[in-house]
Parts: structure tokens; sequence; C-alpha cells
């Protein structure tokens, strides 16, 4: 397993059990690797640094036949390589999570494109910052 950073590795950012299931081919190319990297690096181990524990990756790559199946929306950062969706235990600990990461957010410690508590803290979603002139830092709330 290649590690990209102290926590995480490539092959968890694009591992998937529906793609596996499926026989879906969830291979990134080139550039959506180096996506996945910053994400890593950017994002997702500075996460892992300030809570101090385990953060687990349930999805991050998707390729569009993956998001497709899925249900993912057609403008989803994770088919650029470019979101995770995160855990660290009951919706409870993902709630501490969510707000952790808003305060990383607000101090200016962190910068993201989008910090969503999916679900009532099902897992919390967090994406690279877009440069696709939409707006960046948004915190939101899906139910």
């Amino acid at each position: 397993m290649e590690k990209i950073t102290a926590n995480f590795a490539l092959d968890e950012l694009i591992y998937s059990p529906t793609a596996n299931r499926l026989g879906i081919d969830n291979t990134p190319d080139k550039e959506i690797k180096e996506k996945l990297i910053r994400l890593a690096k950017e994002i997702l181990q500075p996460i892992r640094n300030k809570w101090g524990s385990a953060v687990v990756v349930t999805s991050a790559y998707r390729c569009e036949a993956l998001n497709k199946a899925v249900g993912g929306s057609k403008t989803s950062q994770h088919r650029l390589g470019e979101a995770a969706d995160i855990k660290v235990g009951s919706k409870a600990q993902n709630k501490a999570l969510f707000n952790l990461i808003q305060k990383m957010v607000s101090n200016g410690e962190l910068k993201v494109g989008q910090l969503i508590d999916e679900y009532g803290y099902s897992w919390v979603h967090v994406s690279l910052p877009r440069t696709n002139g939409k707006p960046n830092n948004q915190i939101l709330h899906l139910k």
C-alpha cells in the first residue's frame, strides 16, 4: 500500500466495495491521482493531525460509472478526485469531527470547497477548494 501521507494511502482513496461488487474499474488517471495526493496532504492529513486518532475514508475517488452507480451528483468533486467522505465512529463522534473541521475552516487553518454533514452526521464530506468559480468554505447540512 503506497502511503502518500503519514496516515493515508492512495489505495484507500480509490477503494470502493460497490465498484468491486459491480466490476467497475475505478482506477484514476495521472491527473486525478495528483488531486488525490493533494486531498490527502492538504485536507485529510491536517484533519487527522488535529483530530488525534484514526479518520476513516469511506469514499473518495469515483469514476463516472461508479458515481452513477451510487447515485452521486453529476457535478460531484468525487469524480475529480477532489473530495472524500470520512467518519470516525458514531454519529456523535462524526458531529464532533465536523465541528472540529468547521473550527479549522473558521480559524483559517484549512480551506475547503465544501464541508457537509451528510444525513445527520452519518459521515462528513470534505473537498479541496474549488477553482470553477463556485464558492469555497461552504458549510452545509444534508438531511
